[in-house]
């Protein structure tokens, strides 16, 4: 996997210690059991924002037309709503929710923004974005979803990322957690910034849509 910046000496980073952003950013991490499973996803933000040129984790927005709240906030909230939907799932219904694999696909649900949103941040929030990987052609769900398959994440993960209807032709009840609690958190940020609702944003501004 090479470069030094995934166990904390930079490397080509310069001083950016990506490994210890991450884990500072999300303290959601010790959610998950499975150490193996938590390297996993801190290497796979690591693997995204070295490719993405970012200087800090927290400069990557939560929307390319929304920069008052980071992507780092929404996807702390989207595992917190997670969190406490699998408990009242657990407690009420008595369903068995691998907290692991939700809260690890919460985690990296939106980490594909690493790479999409980097034409439309400020240049100084940048460093050296590799053309290969930093671009919007690839829907950031996607994107989440190959970095999670990258380093090894278990299918479980993996297939609970994409989070956009038709991307996965079976969801699992991890999977459904995530896309409900990435909705639950998407319409509070948009009614708070922009006084719509998600799907009237994504109907106005996706760029995965027509």
């Amino acid at each position: 996997m090479g470069g030094d910046s995934r166990t904390g000496n930079d490397g080509g980073s310069g001083d950016r210690d990506y490994a210890a952003q991450v884990r500072a950013a999300f303290p959601e991490l010790t959610e998950i059991d499975d150490e193996e499973l938590r390297e996993q996803v801190v290497e796979a933000w690591v693997l995204g924002l070295e490719r993405g040129g970012w200087r800090d984790v927290t400069d990557v927005p939560y929307a390319w037309n929304i920069h008052e709240v980071s992507n780092v906030e929404h996807v702390r909230g989207v595992a917190k709503i997670a969190l406490e939907s699998a408990a009242v799932q657990r407690e009420f219904h008595g369903a068995d929710v691998d907290t692991d694999v939700a809260v690890a696909a919460c985690l990296l649900h939106d980490v594909g923004k690493c790479y999409e949103y980097t034409d439309h941040v400020d240049a100084e929030t940048l460093a050296d974005p590799d053309p290969e990987y930093a671009s919007g052609v690839v829907p950031h769900s996607l994107s989440g979803y190959a970095l999670a398959h990258e380093v090894g994440c278990p299918l479980a993960v993996q297939r609970a990322i994409p989070h956009f209807i038709g991307e996965v032709p079976e969801r699992t009840l991890e999977a459904e957690l995530v896309k409900s609690a990435n909705a639950a958190s998407s319409n509070a940020i948009t009614q708070a910034t922009m006084g719509i609702s998600l799907d009237e944003w994504v109907e106005q501004y996706s760029q995965t849509t027509d």
